[in-house]
């Protein structure tokens, strides 16, 4: 299990900011506080670690621009506060991260872009670009658009997705309250900080209580659902308050701050049992005997010219099963090419594929960051 004395040696962040903190309860954008989250951000980033932003408050921000007191119930008129709320929150952004030197990317998702596989590849693709040339990503769900997500949806969980989307080491939930206590502490004086748990431990679902502000749509029960999704993939998680002194700063540090929600597996053994067990096969592979040694030795990814064969309907984005000649199952993975885009690139060296398919999506069939040994 993590500990706190390991933070500091992790390298890849997911932070979430609520709508609460971020628009002072709905003052508008609070940009002290912005600026000082972004100042500690910016000096993770340049330690040469890897950070993903992901950041509520589009709606509040439109709401204060519109001067609405309280939080519409209209479907459009929530649409277009996102809208209006998202002009003024990408800029504040942008503006702090450029005095630190540090270009920001806009990333707007649904829930559904990462559920479905083929957006979870390009999605994965995308921030992995982006966090490779050194650019801060900044996520937001977008609300605009996306009806059922405005309604039922919220960015704790979007964060805990993109967690899972990255292999992020940590998500970090800032919220307006210290973390989270065994009772409410806005009622309970005596509530007692839980300082570190395993987030498996079914003791928390008693601790965790709804959202009161009535601008963000989250609250500890949809935080500790997120950090048991983040879980999934072996992300642990920090409940911190935003609010606090150089809170980020204290995270990195290893700080007693906040609770911290440890996964009960390790990220590889997470990491696998999802992708074997909790997604549908929908094709198999047949690999020569070279790309069976190399699978299982090397830990490389999977090239299409060790493919002698290919079975199944299977689309970009999709688990297929890797099996050798024998058929005897090696491997499972998120396939890059569909099964007729397969067929034709199977056998055949990276170098060849946009002579036969006319483009290149990857270079490899199955990047080993999707594929798990069985």
């Amino acid at each position: 299990m993590i500990s706190r004395e390991q933070i500091p040696s992790t390298r890849r962040w997911v932070v979430k900011i609520g709508s609460a903190l971020l628009t002072g309860d709905g003052k508008g954008l609070d940009r002290e506080a912005l600026a000082s989250w972004v100042a500690q951000m910016a000096a993770w980033v340049e330690g040469g670690r890897e950070l993903v932003l992901v950041s509520s408050g589009a709606v509040a921000e439109g709401m204060s621009r519109m001067g609405w007191s309280r939080r519409p119930d209209s479907i459009h008129e929530l649409q277009a506060a996102a809208a209006i709320g998202q002009m003024g929150l990408v800029q504040a952004y942008e503006a702090c991260f450029q005095k630190h030197n540090l270009h920001t990317a806009q990333v707007l998702l649904t829930h559904d872009d990462l559920t479905n596989r083929q957006r979870y590849l390009n999605a994965r693709s995308t921030l992995r670009t982006i966090l490779g040339l050194g650019v801060v990503p900044v996520v937001n769900e977008n609300d605009t658009v996306a009806s059922d997500e405005l309604r039922f949806g919220d960015n704790d969980t979007l964060a805990a997705m993109v967690a899972n989307l990255i292999e992020a080491d940590l998500l970090v939930l800032l919220t307006d309250q210290e973390g989270l206590f065994d009772s409410d502490p806005r009622t309970n004086p005596n509530a007692r900080l839980i300082g570190q748990s395993r987030v498996d431990d079914p003791a928390l679902d008693a601790y965790a209580g709804g959202s009161r502000t009535g601008l963000g749509r989250g609250g500890m029960v949809t935080k500790l659902r997120a950090a048991r999704l983040a879980a999934r993939s072996g992300t642990a998680t920090i409940i911190a308050p935003g609010a606090g002194d150089r809170v980020l700063a204290r995270i990195a540090d290893g700080a007693e701050t906040g609770t911290l929600l440890a996964p009960a597996q390790e990220p590889e053994a997470a990491r696998k049992r999802w992708l074997a067990g909790h997604l549908q096969v929908r094709g198999r592979l047949v690999l020569d005997d070279g790309a069976v040694k190399v699978l299982r030795n090397s830990g490389s990814s999977l090239l299409a010219v060790g493919v002698k064969g290919v079975s199944g309907a299977f689309v970009r984005g999709e688990v297929v099963s890797c099996v050798d000649e024998q058929g005897r199952e090696v491997a499972r993975g998120l396939v890059n090419y569909s099964a007729g885009e397969a067929e034709r690139i199977m056998g055949q060296p990276s170098g060849r594929i946009r002579e036969i398919l006319g483009y290149v999506d990857d270079e490899e069939l199955i990047h080993r960051d999707n594929l798990v040994l069985v």
